[in-house]
C-alpha cells in the first residue's frame, strides 16, 4: 500500500516537472523567461524548455489591441464642456520593456490617453474640435508615442469615437445651421435672379442689335432702290431728250415753228391750276412771233397748209 502511494506521488511529481519544463507559446504571443525573478530572455512561438522550479515563463500578447476608453468630460479653450472617448490601437514591440518598465501598460495607456485628451482639447475651441478630428487624432498619437516608446508600446493609430457637446450647445448649433442654410438659399435665389436679369438684358441687347441691323439693311436697300430709280429716271429723261432733240434736228424747224412751240408751252402754263404764271423775259420777241404767225396764216390759202418759202 505504501509503495503504491509512493509511486503515485512520484508520477505526480514527474507530471508536474514535465509541465514546468515544457511549455508551448502560441502564435501572436512572445514568451518571456525569468530565472529566479531575473529577466533571462524571450522566446518566439513554439515549444519552450525551462529549468524546473527555477525558470518562469510569462506570455506577452504582441498583437494589435484596440481599447476604447470610457467617456470623459473635457473643457475646450472657449470654456465648453464636452464628453469625449477614443479608441487606441496599440501593440507591444518590446516585451521586456512592456513587463519591466511599467507596472501595467494597459492601465498606463488608458491614463495617458485621458490626460493627453484633456491637454489637446484645452487648446482648441469647440468649432475646431468638432471639425478637426484628424488633427486631434494626429496630435494625440504623437504626444502619446513620445511616452509609450519608453514602455516598448507602439501606438498604431487613434480614433476619436464621439464628441458630445451639451444639449444647449447642440440646439444653438442647429439654429446656426438652419440660419446658414437659409442664408445660402437667399444667396442662391438672388444669384438666380441676377443671372435671369442679365440674360434678359443680353436678350434685349441682341434683339436691339438685330433690329438695328435690319433697319440698316432696309435703309440701304431703300437707298439703293431710290438710286436705281433715279438712275433709270435720269436715263429715261436723257433718252427722251435725245429722241426729241433728234426729231427736232431731223425736222429742221424754222423760226415760225419755234414760235408756235413757245406759244403752246405758254398756253399750257396759263391753263394749269397754279396761282402764278411765268412770263418769258423775251416778251417782245414772243409778240413778234405772234405777228409773224398771223402773217403766215393770212398768206396761206384757205383750207391748206402755209406755203413754204425758199
Amino acid at each position: 500500500m505504501g509503495l503504491a502511494i509512493f509511486i503515485g506521488i512520484l508520477v505526480l511529481l514527474i507530471i508536474l516537472v514535465i509541465a514546468r519544463t515544457v511549455r508551448i507559446v502560441q502564435q501572436g504571443y512572445v514568451g518571456v523567461i525569468k530565472r529566479l525573478g531575473q529577466f533571462l530572455g524571450s522566446r518566439p512561438p513554439g515549444v519552450v524548455f525551462l529549468v524546473p522550479l527555477i525558470d518562469d515563463l510569462q506570455l506577452v500578447d504582441i498583437r494589435e489591441t484596440p481599447r476604447t476608453g470610457d467617456k470623459q468630460d473635457v473643457i475646450t479653450r472657449d470654456n465648453v464642456t464636452v464628453s469625449v472617448n477614443a479608441t487606441i490601437f496599440s501593440q507591444v514591440v518590446d516585451a521586456k520593456l512592456a513587463l519591466f518598465s511599467v507596472s501595467n501598460y494597459f492601465i498606463a495607456i488608458d491614463q495617458l490617453s485621458r490626460t493627453t485628451l484633456r491637454a489637446i482639447f484645452g487648446g482648441m475651441t469647440l468649432d475646431e474640435a468638432l471639425s478637426q478630428r484628424e488633427r486631434i487624432n494626429a496630435q494625440l498619437q504623437q504626444q502619446m508615442e513620445s511616452v509609450t516608446d519608453k514602455w516598448g508600446i507602439r501606438i498604431n493609430r487613434i480614433e476619436i469615437v464621439d464628441i458630445a457637446p451639451p444639449q444647449q450647445i447642440l440646439n444653438a448649433l442647429a439654429l446656426q445651421k438652419t440660419a446658414d442654410q437659409e442664408k445660402r438659399a437667399l444667396i442662391l435665389k438672388s444669384e438666380g435672379q441676377q443671372q435671369s436679369a442679365v440674360n434678359i438684358a443680353d436678350g434685349a441687347k441682341q434683339a436691339a442689335i438685330k433690329n438695328a441691323e435690319g433697319e440698316r439693311q432696309a435703309a440701304i436697300l431703300r437707298a439703293e432702290g431710290i438710286r436705281q430709280a433715279t438712275i433709270l429716271e435720269a436715263e429715261g429723261r436723257g433718252q427722251a431728250i435725245a429722241t426729241v432733240y433728234k426729231a427736232i434736228h431731223d425736222a429742221a424747224p424754222d423760226p415760225t415753228l419755234v414760235s408756235i412751240l413757245q406759244l403752246d408751252t405758254l398756253s399750257k402754263f396759263a391753263a394749269s391750276d397754279n396761282s402764278k404764271i411765268v412770263v418769258p423775259y423775251e416778251s417782245m420777241g414772243l409778240l413778234g412771233a405772234v405777228q409773224a404767225l398771223r402773217g403766215v396764216l393770212d398768206a396761206a390759202p384757205a383750207g391748206g397748209p402755209p406755203a413754204k418759202t425758199s
